[in-house]
């Protein structure tokens, strides 16, 4: 990621030539907020176009930066801890991002500059975006306010941000700050339509993706999200003395790297051909196995609870008999893991197999959110693809760093809104349950109060 003002400057001037070549230009910046859960995190995003490509774009991202709540030992994230976090750590982020905004320069009118302490004058940004829902009322509530002031202060619009609509767009974000000359971009990527599988500490659900404003879900978790049921998983399995040295709670992604010390042996781990194998698992050397859930049926929809359960009844078996041995400790977690991913990858292909049924073929499959940044479920995914005669679909994840939680997806999302015509009035409040589901009763996207249409 890129920070620090010189850096900065350096990329708007890059932009400023790469737009300069084919006048006239239309160029965005926007300041974007993220505080949806335990993350608090501040980004600029540039994006500059041309009115003779107006398809043609190029982003930059001047500053992304974010400070994670420190649970580490407390069983998961405190909500009081995360939004006293967020309290003390977003006006110095914001504090160090105002300095990455790009340089003023002479031919900018008066009105479109501020100054910083320093006296340097800087480009004001053209709107705030912020994440509005869904997530933690209180959390929301300080990056929203934040974002309130800084628009009624600079008087520039704002848009508020559906936190995983902006996970399933980054594929597009990326995609706009790829450079590489070879390529004509002449569009974003993915285009509409794809499928998008979400999959985060709290979210897990299966859209497809018709258009910016436009998604219907296929499946959505009925329980548990995989990336909290992969924590408790995670929090069974793991020594205690690697519980007590990990950084944070997110003890799924821990399991992984403990599941499989390198990616060569994700190899060792059978992904099934067929539905049979699914259903039919022999025992394992040690005379267990774990059942995935919903393998008896065809249903559109994820349960991941009984993992965690299966897993524990296990753990209390063996501590009658005594300790568990590292190489069967090893095996649990690859268990827990490739049961968990069995059940996203099973229950995505009955999806795609329906589409098809019905005439319909989706070209890429968009993987976003927290556990998308597994290398084990990348491996998975594009394997299981392969198996059941998918092999040509595209499968996209987004770079790990953009797969958290993080603002720069905010910023995108919030241009793509802006640039279909939606801001977010400054009198609206933060959606704690705020579905993607265009097609359900409540409207999704555009189904809650606030917007503003121009």
């Amino acid at each position: 990621m890129l920070h620090g003002s010189r850096h900065s400057r350096a990329l708007y001037k890059s932009c400023r030539q790469i737009v300069t070549r084919v006048a006239p230009r239309r160029s965005l910046l926007t300041l974007a907020i993220e505080t949806s859960c335990d993350d608090t995190c501040v980004a600029i995003l540039s994006k500059c176009s041309t009115t003779n490509e107006p398809q043609r774009v190029k982003a930059r991202l001047l500053f992304n930066e974010k400070i994670t709540a420190k649970n580490t030992g407390k069983g998961g994230i405190l909500p009081t801890e995360a939004l006293e976090s967020h309290q003390s750590n977003l006006s110095k982020l914001l504090e160090n991002a105002l300095s990455s905004l790009p340089a003023a320069h002479d031919a900018l009118p008066h009105a479109r500059g501020i100054w910083l302490r320093d006296g340097a004058p800087k480009q004001k940004p053209d709107f705030i975006s912020v994440t509005r829902g869904p997530g933690m009322s209180a959390n929301l509530g300080v990056g929203l306010a934040t974002a309130k002031g800084l628009a009624t202060a600079w008087q520039i619009p704002m848009v508020g941000v559906h936190h995983m609509q902006a996970h399933a767009l980054t594929p597009r974000l990326v995609h706009a700050m790829t450079e590489d000359g070879r390529l004509e971009q002449t569009s974003l990527n993915p285009a509409f339509p794809f499928l998008t599988l979400l999959v985060s500490g709290g979210h897990t659900m299966l859209l497809l993706s018709k258009g910016l404003v436009d998604h219907k879900i296929l499946a959505t978790t009925t329980d548990t999200a995989v990336g909290d049921e992969l924590d408790k998983c995670g929090r069974l399995i793991l020594p205690q003395e690697l519980q007590q040295s990990t950084p944070d709670t997110a003890f799924g992604k821990y399991l992984s790297r403990y599941a499989f010390k390198d990616p060569a042996e994700f190899q060792s781990w059978e992904v099934p051909q067929t539905r049979v194998e699914e259903v039919h698992k022999p025992s394992n050397e040690f005379g267990w196995r774990l059942t995935t859930p919903m393998s008896q049926n065809r249903d559109l929809a994820f349960s991941f609870s009984g993992i965690a359960s299966q897993i524990k009844r296990l753990i209390l078996a063996r501590a009658e008999t005594g300790l568990m041995e590292e190489q069967e400790r090893t095996l649990l977690a690859r268990s827990a893991l490739g049961t968990a991913f069995e059940h996203l990858g099973s229950r995505t292909i009955i999806a795609l197999e329906k589409l098809r049924a019905e005439g319909v073929e989706i070209p890429t499959l968009v993987v976003s959110g927290g556990v998308a940044a597994n290398d084990f479920l990348r491996y998975y995914l594009r394997r299981l693809l392969d198996l059941r005669s998918f092999e040509r679909m595209g499968l996209v994840f987004p770079p790990i760093e953009l797969c958290t939680d993080n603002a720069a997806m905010i910023g995108w999302a919030g241009m793509e809104m802006f640039e279909a015509g939606y801001t977010t009035d400054l009198g609206c409040a933060p959606v704690k349950k705020w579905t993607m589901d265009s097609q359900g009763p409540d409207g999704g996207i555009l189904g809650i109060g606030g917007w503003v249409t121009n």
